[in-house]
């Protein structure tokens, strides 16, 4: 049996105003304004993006954890109005950190959201490099550099290449320690040596140039270095760099250069024709990464047509890509592409291209590699 006291009825105004108080008590509460289903799986999907990113370098975070807080992430889509505005924003910010040429507003300390695409790519670049094994090479050794490489030889004045030759074989000894004459061995010209004792001597001025010859022998630097000199440079990459920019300083390699563009070239040329220790690999991507400029090409093919992401600079009408392996970060090879039409063609011309296809340690210059015939 009900006890609980009957209420007086009330009549007219008096008695809907007295009775409005309960039946609103009744009634389910006010729908959240929510979102779309269109603007929800947009929603949902960046979220599954976000939290299937590759950790930063450095991050301790395990991947159970980056679950979690991705679950959590999701279940703010369906929380009420104030929680999916936060989520929302937040979720905004993190897709334009992503998208080339934008920034999301860095918080104190997040290094991620200040990073550019292109040094983030270079910071996988770098961690692939280090993890790599390679076997220590003997100051009585020869590094071996097979490639195939097309380079377009210019006219005096630096303008108009003449044709490019087909794409060729190219293969270098170069002495561990510098203490023994090397060898160049390019299909189409007769064998060169490299570094010897008599005079005079050549020296290569990069991957692709012509030997040039010379009756100054000179102590290994960046521009002319042997192997246990590339494996005696700082792992450190704000040193590395400095120590690369003051090396290159002053030095013309191309009309119109500038320092940022030297000690990018400067670090091309030893991935492409020096076989660095894991470590200093490493830190030459990590070194590139800090120089002003360097960008994403999201597609690039090396010498023979292995396709890969690219990271390049451009400057005066040229831009030079370094093209790696989309899985393994390998590095492939490099080009130099016209970014602008002039004397020496129209914007898009590839006026050199390389594929390294073996890196190793031999005992003699002229002496092919196991399973190299």
């Amino acid at each position: 049996m009900n006890t609980t006291p009957r209420r007086r009825p009330l009549h007219g105004a008096e008695s809907e105003e007295a009775e409005r108080p309960g039946l609103a008590a009744l009634l389910p509460p006010p729908p959240v304004p929510g979102l779309s289903p269109d603007r929800e799986l947009l929603l949902k999907e960046a979220l599954l993006h976000k939290a299937d990113l590759p950790e930063p370098p450095g991050s301790l975070a395990p991947r159970a954890s980056r679950l979690h807080a991705s679950r959590r992430l999701v279940l703010r889509v369906m929380a009420p109005a104030a929680a999916c505005a936060l989520a929302v924003c937040g979720i905004v910010a993190a897709n334009l950190a992503d998208t080339p040429g934008h920034q999301a507003p860095a918080a104190p300390g997040d290094d991620a959201a200040r990073t550019p695409e292109a040094a983030r790519l270079l910071g996988r670049i770098a961690l692939a490099a280090a993890a790599q094994k390679q076997p220590a090479v003997r100051a009585d050794q020869f590094v071996y550099i097979e490639s195939k490489v097309a380079y377009a030889a210019q006219s005096a004045a630096g303008s108009s290449p003449a044709l490019a030759p087909p794409v060729h074989t190219r293969q270098v000894w170069l002495s561990a320690d510098g203490s023994r004459p090397g060898l160049l061995r390019e299909e189409g010209r007769q064998d060169t040596p490299l570094g010897a004792d008599d005079t005079p001597v050549y020296a290569l001025d990069g991957p692709g140039a012509t030997p040039r010859p010379t009756t100054l022998r000179k102590d290994p630097s960046i521009s002319d270095p042997t192997h246990q000199y590339v494996a005696s440079l700082p792992t450190d990459p704000v040193a590395l760099l400095k120590l690369i920019r003051g090396e290159t300083r002053g030095q013309g390699r191309s009309p119109g250069s500038d320092p940022d563009q030297r000690a990018f070239a400067a670090i091309g040329d030893l991935l492409a024709e020096t076989w660095a220790p894991p470590q200093v690999s490493a830190a030459l991507y990590k070194a590139a990464a800090k120089i002003p400029g360097v960008t994403v090409v999201p597609s690039a093919a090396d010498a023979t047509g292995r396709e890969g992401i690219a990271v390049a600079r451009t400057t005066h009408g040229r831009q030079t890509q370094w093209v790696f392996d989309r899985s393994t970060y390998a590095f492939l090879g490099e080009r130099t592409v016209l970014t602008e039409a002039g004397e020496a063609g129209p914007a898009g011309t590839v006026v050199g291209t390389s594929a390294v296809l073996t890196k190793t340690a031999v005992d003699r210059a002229g002496e092919a590699p196991a399973g190299h015939g």
